[in-house]
């Protein structure tokens, strides 16, 4: 048997063209490996629909436009070329004219013009855009143009650094819509916020860092990463969270604290809505956390406290220039200092901080575990005296079960970093490829990709259509 596909046009004014797309030819007898359409039929039946569908539109368009707008008067051709369009079918060849301008028109520009070059000057559909930056975000270019080669028919090679430079432009238009940065984002005053709508659930915000290959054997750079946890929706208020997550190259973006602003707008904050910072206590991302919200609180990461805490008691036991009951008194001072900083005792702990220095120095063989452990108590005392605003009362929270840690955010770090950036292997970044690649990821991630081209590109994808599918 053998199917033929046509494609039936119908004009405004019901004038219907037919045209004839491909054939293609099957045994009567049923089999497996015959059953439907072959991955290579269904992109020559894409690929001829593609065409045609395009061409129409182009005639219909240029139609439109060889006539003045002002005048009416039909425009003189100046000539013509071949325009190369890449579309999520494959690169197609449109015929483009070019037009001399009226002369009732003002001398504006070069005199001959193209309709169709000044409609596309990116020669690339948002469409193949789109599908290139979603897949790119989640997997590298090269497995990228891999795969969109064999599900799509896409004649011409794909160039990794094509889509690269896609993503990137996709990415620097995502910075480019984000307001101006601001020191505070606090504005209005107490009695405007009191009389706001009863906000949503408390957002609690988890903010980490991790490290990034850098290009040319430079070493490293510091990647913010960060979790936006909404508890719950008011009109249901049921305990559904939605979460968001964000991220950034600290070294390179300009608007970290804008970033994180309008990501916590989107989930609906409000001045007099409950909202939780927590981070591991650095100076950068203790920074960035300020002045978003009047009713923010701003809490340490009880995991990194006792991460460092069991670093200093791994230390401790690995000095064997000491006697035992020195050892035991130096593990139940540090056990003191957990004991008080989880009850939010700050000035405590800092006093047997200070105790725990003076027995260290007292130590009578300075050997460099003891040294090193020296240094290790010294960076605490300092960690601690920079964070004490910050240390609550980690029993009295964990008792109402209420989140103390950034462990949350240790699974963020991993899909949103690890799992593109590829720590483990040799894989090397300039700050603002990472960047760029964290704005679009993320947006993968939040599902928010489709909605953003949909603002740039109004008939993209239209929702109706997005929700049947």
């Amino acid at each position: 048997m053998r199917f033929r596909l046509q494609l039936i046009t119908i004009q405004e004014n019901g004038q219907e063209q037919v045209q004839e797309l491909t054939e293609w030819a099957r045994l009567e007898e049923l089999r497996p490996e015959t059953t439907g359409l072959t991955l290579p039929e269904s992109k020559q039946v894409l690929q001829s629909l593609q065409q045609a569908v395009i061409e129409q539109q182009v005639k219909t368009y240029l139609t439109e436009r060889q006539t003045c707008a002002a005048c009416g008067q039909r425009l003189s051709l100046k000539g013509h070329h071949e325009l190369k369009l890449r579309t999520v079918f494959g690169k197609l060849t449109v015929h483009s004219p070019r037009f001399r301008r009226c002369p009732c028109q003002l001398p504006v520009g070069p005199q001959p013009f193209s309709p169709l070059a000044q409609l596309l000057p990116e020669r690339t559909t948002p469409e193949r855009v789109y599908v290139e930056t979603l897949f790119a975000s989640l997997v590298s270019y090269g497995a990228t143009a891999k795969l969109l080669a064999e599900v799509l028919p896409l004649e011409e090679q794909l160039n990794p650094m094509m889509i690269r430079h896609h993503l990137l432009q996709v990415g620097e238009r995502c910075d480019q819509a984000l307001g101006e940065e601001q020191a505070s984002f606090v504005e209005g005053c107490p009695r405007d916020w009191a009389q706001l709508p009863i906000p949503d659930g408390p957002l609690t915000v988890g903010i980490d860092g991790a490290f990034v290959r850098a290009q040319h054997g430079a070493g490293w750079f510091e990647v913010i990463v960060g979790k936006s946890v909404l508890a719950f929706r008011r009109p249901s208020e049921e305990e559904e969270e939605s979460s968001k997550c964000f991220g950034f190259v600290q070294t390179y973006d300009t608007k970290p604290k804008r970033r994180l602003f309008e990501l916590l707008k989107t989930q609906g904050m409000q001045p007099n809505q409950q909202v939780i910072f927590l981070s591991d206590g650095g100076d950068d991302v203790r920074n960035l956390q300020l002045f978003l919200s009047p009713e923010a609180e701003h809490r340490l990461d009880w995991f990194h406290v006792t991460m460092r805490l069991t670093g200093l008691r791994q230390q401790a036991l690995g000095v064997k220039a000491m006697e035992e009951k020195q050892r035991q008194d130096l593990l139940e001072q540090i056990e003191r200092i957990k004991h008080y900083l989880w009850h939010g005792n700050v000035f405590q702990a800092l006093k047997h901080i200070e105790f725990l220095q003076r027995d260290v120095d007292c130590l009578e063989e300075q050997t460099p575990k003891v040294k090193k452990l020296q240094q290790g108590v010294d960076e605490f005392w300092t960690y601690i005296q920079n964070n004490g605003g910050y240390i609550p009362n980690y029993g009295e929270l964990y008792r109402c079960e209420e989140t103390i840690s950034t462990s949350f955010v240790e699974s963020t770090v991993n899909y949103v970093v690890s799992k593109r950036f590829v720590k483990k292997q040799a894989m090397q970044w300039s700050p603002r490829g990472a960047h760029l690649l964290l704005q679009t990821r993320t947006k993968v991630l939040n599902r928010e990709l489709e909605d953003t081209f949909r603002q740039w590109y109004p008939a993209f994808r239209p929702e109706t259509l997005s929700d049947a599918a």
